[in-house]
């Protein structure tokens, strides 16, 4: 049998087998000429999960198979940018390899935040393929009471 099965094979019933996330992962592939972990699909590589507490915002990013020399971080108008290059090891071509569904190459994701973060106080560490940057909070400012007189004409 020829691996991967792909729907353009010759036998439909077979690649049908494969089930509804193959489908939509052979849709996408044809439709941005990549898979979704690429990053000239500008898809999800890496994903992120954001959280709040009452003294920071905290962006955690996986990026397995990364070294934290791989990734560079900025923050600027308030948009925090992530981007990387993960790079193929070179190793002797394996035989009898069906399956490969790892990505390489250069991504780049950006996450909009509001206003009210100490950009002065970023942090940002790496540990076993996530990396986390804690964004403190920066109290707003307290706006102020004007009260304006009524005049009639």
């Amino acid at each position: 049998m020829n691996w991967p099965i792909r729907r353009n094979d010759s036998n439909p019933a077979l690649w049908n087998a494969g089930g509804l996330h193959r489908s939509i992962d052979d849709l996408l592939e044809d439709f941005f000429g990549g898979s979704l972990m690429t990053a000239q699909t500008g898809g999800a590589f890496p994903r992120f999960e954001v959280a709040e507490t009452d003294d920071a915002i905290i962006v955690d990013a996986e990026l397995p198979g990364m070294d934290e020399k791989d990734v560079q971080v900025t923050m600027q108008d308030n948009i925090l940018t992530i981007k990387g290059e993960k790079k193929k090891a070179e190793e002797t071509k394996k035989k009898n390899c069906y399956i490969s569904e790892r990505s390489y190459g250069s991504f780049q994701r950006s996450l909009q935040l509001g206003s009210g973060v100490d950009e002065e106080h970023i942090n940002a560490t790496f540990k076993k393929g996530v990396l986390t940057v804690t964004l403190p909070k920066v109290e707003p400012e307290k706006s102020k009471v004007r009260t304006i007189d009524v005049k009639t004409d």
